[in-house]
């Protein structure tokens, strides 16, 4: 029996989907200048002031600042937690994926390091404003996620079981590349190198202590 589908629905659905779309588009548009001007500095008019976009387009389309804050770094994640997995792919030996995961891990602290103060800032926030908390909460799965598939791999290319777990493996990383973060914004090249060191014990312990040549 073939199905009616009605007019005024199909309008309505295209509608929303190119109200959302709209929406990512303007938050992926803005996110550098949300990540140059901060959470406490940020306002829609600050925003379209520094941006080919007027006050009115966005406040349209974002209630506020919180909303369109939240938008842009859903955008951003949505890249970032897919960011190691061609590492994991490519890796035919645990050492090729250590140093890969760690040439990557530092490389995006350096040219992402703007929209990375951005997401910590937002984490921050997220403590005293539930507008977006279930927001952060989401991403912060998404997020051990994607390292656990990292370590996962490291352990089984190393013949052994993880001797940590998921959660205490995305705690380590994610303290050891936020200290990094405020290392590098502070011009503290010794601070970012000791992380690289930091990063390693972190796999060592993964492995149970076992050594990186083993």
């Amino acid at each position: 029996m073939t199905q009616v589908v009605d007019p005024k629905a199909r309008v309505e659905e295209r509608a929303r989907d190119k109200f959302h779309a709209k929406r990512a588009e303007l938050a992926a548009a803005t996110l550098n200048t949300l990540a140059e001007l901060g959470y406490a500095r940020t306002s829609l008019r600050e925003i379209a002031q520094n941006s080919e976009y007027s006050h009115g387009v966005l406040h349209y389309y974002f209630s506020d600042k919180l909303d369109l804050i939240a938008e842009a770094v859903r955008q951003f994640e949505t890249l970032c937690v897919t960011r190691y997995d061609e590492v994991v792919a490519d890796a035919e030996t645990a050492e090729q994926l250590h140093e890969a995961f760690r040439d990557k891990y530092f490389g995006t602290l350096v040219i992402d390091a703007p929209v990375h103060r951005l997401w910590y800032d937002l984490r921050n926030q997220s403590f005293f404003d539930d507008a977006f908390r279930a927001d952060v909460l989401e991403i912060e799965v998404r997020r051990e996620e994607m390292i656990w598939r990292v370590v996962a791999r490291y352990c089984e290319l190393r013949r052994v079981e993880p001797a940590i777990d998921s959660s205490t493996a995305y705690a380590a990383l994610d303290g050891i590349f936020q200290r990094a973060l405020l290392q590098h914004f502070a011009g503290r090249a010794a601070g970012v190198d000791a992380a690289r060191t930091q990063l390693d014990a972190v796999f060592t312990a993964a492995v149970g202590g076992a050594t990186r040549g083993q």
